[in-house]
């Protein structure tokens, strides 16, 4: 009886999981596959296990509008990464400085991401049209000459997204910096201040070095972010003006359901689970690298 129970003491949380793991490998893995697969066949309109090779990725590569979105995703995806970290680094060693109103600070800050991409995409769409946000307001004010009008402009569209995916991500940054900041052995401090050093050198030499792995946190989950853009970008610009804003998400959807080119797009989707397996893989090789040293 007594080796009855045990066995269903083991088998139990098994069988919990057992059906979330039976999803998971369904939903997740085995669609991540049949992606994968008809990205090799000649699906259109609906999926087709004509098996064509590589003809796909060649004539994706050979797509001036796939050229562009990955451009566009380049520089997105560098002003994205770069604004979040140095604007979350800030505000994170701000409010390390134990200011008065931090409690009311960090849930402001932390706020945007709470919104889903949909909704800040149309309130800074509202916010960066000519003719009722930012613009209008400033001209009501007697400013007649202002202008900004970027979310119009082709060249300055991209601009738009950035400004609006920074403003939503700073503050999940910032608590991840704050974290570490907060993790850091203050007596190293302490040792380094009495040793003569500025608050400069301190947190150049000290402090901001031992934020490694934050940093590396934050440029992996923004760099996720960054390649499956979608629904920001549909909500503020719709990928335009022309196609000034089209990143490869968009271009995927585009081509799947809207061309009515699977294949290409599946092709295309493949590419960015690509892009985002290059840098996840090397982000947990190292982590489970390092525990593995750490446990010895």
């Amino acid at each position: 009886m007594t080796d009855a129970r045990g066995r269903l003491q083991e088998l139990l949380p098994k069988l919990v999981l057992a059906p979330s793991f039976a999803a998971v490998l369904l939903f997740v893995y085995g669609f991540i596959f049949f992606t994968g697969w008809l990205s090799f066949t000649d699906s259109r309109i609906l999926p087709s296990f004509g098996w064509v090779g590589l003809e796909n990725y060649v004539r994706l590569f050979g797509l001036r509008h796939w050229t562009i979105a990955v451009q566009n995703l380049a520089v997105f995806g560098l002003l994205y990464i770069l604004f979040c970290s140095a604007m979350g680094l800030l505000l994170a060693i701000l409010l390390d400085q134990k200011i008065r109103g931090e409690g009311f600070l960090r849930p402001i800050y932390l706020y945007p991401m709470a919104l889903s991409f949909i909704v800040t995409g149309t309130a800074w769409k509202w916010f960066l049209d000519p003719g009722i946000g930012l613009e209008q307001v400033v001209r009501s004010w007697g400013f007649a000459d202002f202008t900004f009008g970027w979310i119009k402009d082709s060249s300055m569209a991209i601009y738009c997204i950035v400004i609006a995916a920074v403003w939503q991500s700073t503050g999940f940054v910032m608590a991840m910096f704050l974290a570490g900041l907060r993790g850091i052995d203050s007596e190293i401090m302490k040792a380094a201040q009495i040793d003569g050093a500025s608050t400069f050198q301190l947190y150049r030499r000290i402090i901001i070095p031992q934020l490694r792995p934050a940093f590396l946190s934050a440029f992996v989950v923004l760099s996720h972010l960054a390649i499956k853009s979608y629904d920001l970008v549909i909500a503020l610009t719709g990928g335009g003006p022309g196609r000034a804003t089209e990143m490869p998400a968009t271009f995927m959807y585009s081509y799947t359901f809207t061309r009515n080119q699977m294949g290409v797009g599946a092709a295309s989707a493949v590419i960015m689970l690509m892009m985002i397996a290059s840098v996840i893989v090397p982000y947990l090789y190292a982590e489970m690298r390092e525990g593995r040293h750490g446990g010895h």
